[in-house]
């Protein structure tokens, strides 16, 4: 019964103390995806030279993608005309890090390690981008697709506040509240199971604790976010800051779909190269931060203020109210998922038995899809054909509903398995 008790305790300790952070930093996520929308972003990136580079990943850093979602939209960058070198940088920098992220390494990690991780997605995103335009020969990006600007200019919602809003507290928290819940699971099973002396009694050596912890974090899906109350425990437990920063950046920028998808759409000698840059960057940085930044230079106002129960900026109401509304958002998405759902259905049993005189239309299915960036950007790209006017995209049943005039099912099928979706044909109708 005490295990239960100190689980309960430790879960929600946990997500009182990230919870107001987190909240701002969904807030910013919406003031991004708003006025700073991805159509306007690859015109920057599609030059294979260092200010594309550069371009890329300062843009990433920021952007508040989870790790399934910042590979449909870098790849979808590419397919639009990015150069690889600044696709590599897109994909290495964007997931280690974003504002939510960011504001949440501050609540759980302190200040110092708030800088350190965007500082070292920026370094190691510029890394891989020219280490990829130095050994690419020739043309490193494939031609762009005709998108009909019309639809692009259209694309923008008369009320951007709820846009923003709506994009912040529902569309992205949808995607990363799964992931965000089992990073609040893990961090909780490790503070409650694993004793505290655990890691210096049998992995002493810090420099081995990064080696295990690489190990474990390049097959592992966990987001940036979901990452910090991981590493967080991992602190206290006595893991060293080099071993917890390589864990910050290895966990989300590897995973096994990520490494699968970029075999298939960039090739394997790009993901050899990704994946050096991470890991080379995360082992340099992680021995820095050892040898420059111990943990008790680190870590040393977080655990006093962890040590005393309270947090200097916040007090126990504002952590707690930001906790319930945090939960009940989550909540809410779930709702929202099922009410969306059935509306889904509804539309695609009803595009089952057309009006002959409408345009014609067809419904297919796509493997792969998890998030609404999968969503959108197979919605965005399949709209830019030439003869496609509506998508209508379902998550739940991994389909999407086309609408258009002499519609091209290969050229679909080559839209999206170069996205790094799975094409697998057309619903016959019944």
């Amino acid at each position: 019964m005490n295990i239960i008790v100190d689980f309960k305790n430790d879960f929600f300790s946990i997500l009182n103390e990230m919870s107001p952070y987190l909240l701002l930093g969904f807030l910013f996520a919406g003031i991004l995806h708003v006025f700073f929308p991805q159509k306007y972003i690859s015109r920057y990136l599609g030059k294979k030279n260092k200010k594309s580079v550069i371009n890329a990943t300062l843009f990433g850093i920021p952007l508040p993608l989870c790790s399934c979602g910042v590979i449909p939209t870098g790849i979808s960058l590419f397919k639009n005309g990015a150069s690889k070198g600044s696709t590599i940088s897109f994909l290495i920098s964007t997931p280690q890090t974003g504002i939510d992220s960011v504001m949440v390494t501050y609540s759980l990690l302190g200040l110092p390690f708030a800088i350190i991780r965007p500082v070292v997605a920026f370094i190691t995103g510029i890394f891989g981008g020219i280490l990829i335009n130095k050994t690419e020969a020739g043309s490193s990006s494939i031609e762009p697709e005709s998108f009909n600007n019309n639809k692009l200019k259209n694309n923008t919602s008369k009320n951007p506040i709820l846009s923003m809003l709506k994009y912040a507290f529902i569309d992205f928290l949808q995607d990363i509240s799964k992931w965000l819940i089992i990073g609040l699971l893990i961090a909780t099973a490790i503070s409650v199971i694993v004793p505290d002396d655990f890691f210096t009694s049998y992995l002493g050596n810090d420099y081995v604790q990064m080696f295990v912890v690489l190990l474990a974090s390049i097959p592992l899906y966990v987001c940036a976010t979901a990452s910090v109350p991981i590493a967080a425990v991992l602190m206290f437990k006595g893991v060293s800051a080099g071993a917890i920063l390589v864990f910050l950046m290895a966990g989300p920028a590897t995973n096994a779909a990520t490494i699968s998808i970029i075999t298939k759409v960039l090739g394997k000698k790009i993901l050899f190269y990704y994946l050096f840059s991470i890991i080379t960057g995360a082992l340099i940085f992680g021995f820095i931060v050892n040898y420059f930044f111990p943990n008790d230079f680190l870590f040393k106002e977080t655990l006093d203020l962890y040590g005393g129960h309270e947090h200097h900026l916040l007090p126990l109401w504002v952590k707690t109210a930001s906790g319930v509304t945090l939960l009940l958002l989550i909540a809410y998405g779930y709702i929202q998922k099922l009410i969306s759902r059935k509306k889904q259905l509804i539309k695609l049993q009803n595009t089952n038995h057309p009006n002959p005189t409408k345009m014609p239309y067809i419904t297919i299915k796509i493997e792969g899809m998890t998030c609404n960036n999968c969503k959108n950007s197979v919605e965005n790209n399949l709209k830019s054909i030439y003869g496609i006017e509506q998508v209508n995209v379902n998550l739940a049943n991994s389909s999407a509903a086309i609408k258009g005039e002499n519609i091209d099912l290969e050229k679909i099928k080559s839209c999206i398995n170069s996205l790094g979706y799975k094409y697998k044909g057309e619903v016959k109708k019944s």
